[in-house]
């Protein structure tokens, strides 16, 4: 608790901080360099704001989402257009929406903690000799005006305001910086003032050491200060109290003046308690009744709290969100288009790269050690979350006769997909942005993270995992397929989900051949190695190899032999289906441009992106690397015979020791690979 005069003469010395919220929110994003970086996303340049990727619970992906917003709030600090609309969510249920808000609210309030960007407001005291406010002595502004704020209104001639600002100190060009970001006083704080004056004979000195006090807002989430929820209601129990608040009587109770629009409780509301430099966040607001969709259309406009004539202006970030459903109903009703018209609309999408799936697959599978119903400790496969991550993202991406499912998978996690350019990808996106309905637009159908949560509970439910004790990958699918079932109704949706779900256990049965080849090779990061011989071989291969075909290629700081393998290179090409000299030509003169292009960016690449390259190296090691069985598969499959029966026993110690799988998961994923039916 300070006066007035004690907090501007800390402001001018830098202890403190008078921006709108807009400028807050914008400096608090972008005030650090380093936490803004340059990337390129489905084709496109953009950018990545690195503190919406900092704490326990970070935004995952929204690239596009982070960066409009990053520019709704840069052009409102700006004193563009941006300031007088809101910023509004629209999107599937379970795609983020809600916890990309919160998450700014987070670090909204961990931003205002700072000693200098902490927010004060100002209250009066030692009413009681007025003898018109009964037992209230002390009374706080209700919408948690700025100090400042009080000190360009004390009086009504703005150039004796600007004289009692530069007597702190203050130069002409911050007194001029204040008055840009002016408000009068609220209704109530405004009558108070004139009922001070008029009692001290307009004495401002007096006025400030015995009747005001600054004092520090209260920060926290479960207050509803500074960041404040409003939740929409069912229709005959909400009300426009719940937003701007309503008359007191205990209030009229106290005050004399039945006039004094103290009368008016605004902190009933949610929109006062933010209303000081605050963010307020309106989940579902095309589900609000009509009255209140009104009040938000005068909020959002004039950025003020009106109540029978009364006026508290506002400085509030609004952000709000919607799902496709209400918010499609809302837009075809044309007299809710003044509204419409207030609100800058993003469209929110699912995620649909599965690398960056695979953190918000973690999250949905948990943290913590799982247990059985019986307390045992539940192992989780390490293919779990990749059999899960690429099966919900499969689901999300759009029918095209451009690219194949597996082809957009790749491109949009930026793999590279063969011969198919992300420039491709980039075109039926801009295509499918152009279409009326939101949910045909690029990543704005499929299964959402509610609805990986239920498959997850619907996989721990199995009592195939529950008596084995295991998490098994391959049983992913099944739950998968029965989250489709229960919860798709539309049926050409239905039919193309289980359709692309079958090329997801396509991919985990090429995730497993990789990992028995690491296990029957007895490291981990054998096919990483075999794929990077491939590549070498192909870079450093010429006519002058010599006839031993040996040559020396740098690995890390060291130099190694390496014999160029025609029998070896010829059988991966002709498991990509290069069949001729010229197409085998081709493809390894783009393997040379991207070796050029990605290993001098980065020393550490490995092509390990290229999935068809990876499949068939993989599946030529496999079939080819087995003495007397002709394959790992026929090997694995008949282990009576004893030198088989060895084979499977140390895959089997491998893949328990080395790479994670438990007893359960080492053999059910052994008997998957071996299963000829498996193979999608």
């Amino acid at each position: 608790m300070k006066s007035l005069n004690q907090y501007l003469k800390e402001l001018h010395e830098g202890k403190h901080c008078y921006e709108n919220v807009f400028k807050n929110v914008s400096r608090m994003i972008l005030e650090d360099p380093k936490k803004v970086e340059k990337i390129t996303v489905n084709g496109k340049t953009t950018y990545d704001f690195l503190i919406f990727r900092e704490g326990t619970k970070p935004v995952v992906g929204m690239f596009d989402l982070i960066n409009s917003f990053v520019s709704y709030v840069k052009d409102a600090a700006e004193n563009g257009s941006s300031k007088e609309m809101a910023f509004v969510l629209v999107g599937e249920p379970g795609n983020g929406k809600t916890f990309f808000v919160d998450k700014v609210c987070e670090l909204y309030r961990d931003f205002l903690s700072r000693e200098k960007t902490q927010k004060f407001t100002f209250r009066f005291k030692n009413l009681d000799p007025l003898k018109t406010y009964g037992r209230l002595t002390t009374i706080e502004s209700q919408s948690y005006e700025d100090p400042v704020i009080l000190a360009m209104n004390l009086s009504p001639n703005q150039a004796e305001n600007k004289k009692f600002l530069g007597s702190f100190g203050f130069s002409d060009k911050q007194i001029e910086e204040f008055y840009g970001n002016y408000r009068p006083l609220g209704a109530c704080s405004n009558y108070i003032l004139e009922d001070v004056k008029n009692f001290t004979g307009n004495d401002q000195k007096k006025i400030l050491s015995d009747f005001i006090d600054v004092v520090p807002v209260p920060i926290g989430g479960v207050l509803g200060t500074l960041t404040g929820k409003y939740q929409a209601k069912d229709k005959i129990t909400s009300s426009g109290a719940d937003l701007v608040g309503e008359e007191s009587v205990q209030r009229l109770l106290y005050l004399t003046d039945s006039n004094n629009p103290y009368r008016y409780d605004l902190r009933r509301g949610v929109l006062a308690r933010v209303a000081g430099g605050g963010i307020h966040f309106s989940d579902e607001l095309f589900k609000n009744k009509t009255d209140l969709v009104q009040i938000y259309l005068g909020v959002i406009q004039n950025r003020e709290i009106e109540l029978n004539a009364f006026k508290w202006p506002m400085d509030t970030l609004i952000v709000a969100t919607s799902n496709i459903v209400e918010y499609q109903k809302f837009i075809e009703n044309k007299e809710q288009a003044p509204i419409f018209d207030r609100c800058k609309i993003f469209y929110v999408p699912h995620n649909t790269d599965y690398r960056l799936q695979e953190k918000l697959t973690a999250i949905a599978i948990g943290s913590k050690t799982k247990t059985t119903v019986l307390g045992k400790s539940l192992h989780e496969d390490p293919n779990l979350n990749y059999a899960l991550s690429t099966s919900v993202v499969l689901t999300r991406l759009p029918k095209d006769e451009r690219l194949n499912p597996r082809e957009m998978l790749q491109l949009s996690a930026g793999e590279v997909a063969g011969e198919k350019s992300i420039a491709t990808l980039a075109e039926i996106i801009e295509e499918l942005s152009k279409h009326m309905k939101i949910h045909e637009r690029f990543g704005h159908s499929g299964i959402g993270q509610r609805g990986l949560g239920r498959a997850i509970q619907q996989f721990l439910s199995l009592n195939e995992t529950q008596e084995e004790e295991c998490m098994f990958a391959g049983n992913a699918f099944e739950s998968t397929r029965r989250e489709i079932y229960d919860n798709i109704t539309d049926k050409k949706e239905q039919e193309w989900y289980l359709k692309v779900l079958e090329v997801g256990e396509g991919l985990y049965k090429e995730r497993i051949k990789t990992e028995i080849f690491n296990a029957y090779m007895n490291d981990p990061e054998a096919i990483r190695k075999e794929v990077m011989n491939y590549v070498n071989m192909i870079v450093v291969s010429n006519d002058q190899d010599g006839p031993d075909k040996i040559v020396r290629i740098r690995e890390g700081n060291q130099e190694k032999p390496l014999k160029i393998d025609e029998t070896f290179i010829n059988g991966v090409e002709q498991r990509l289906g290069l069949n001729t000299k010229e197409t085998r030509e081709q493809h390894r003169a783009q393997i040379r441009a991207i070796y050029a292009r990605r290993v001098t960016q980065d020393p550490n690449y490995c092509f390990m992106d290229n999935e068809k390259l990876k499949k068939a190296v993989t599946e030529y090691r496999l079939n080819t690397d087995i003495s007397g069985a002709g394959s790992l598969a026929g090997a694995l499959a008949n282990p009576t015979n004893e030198e088989n029966k060895k084979l499977f026993d140390r895959l089997f110690s491998v893949m328990m020791n080395k790479l994670k799988y438990c007893k359960t998961c080492a053999r059910k994923t052994l008997e998957f690979y071996c299963k000829p039916d498996s193979n999608k």
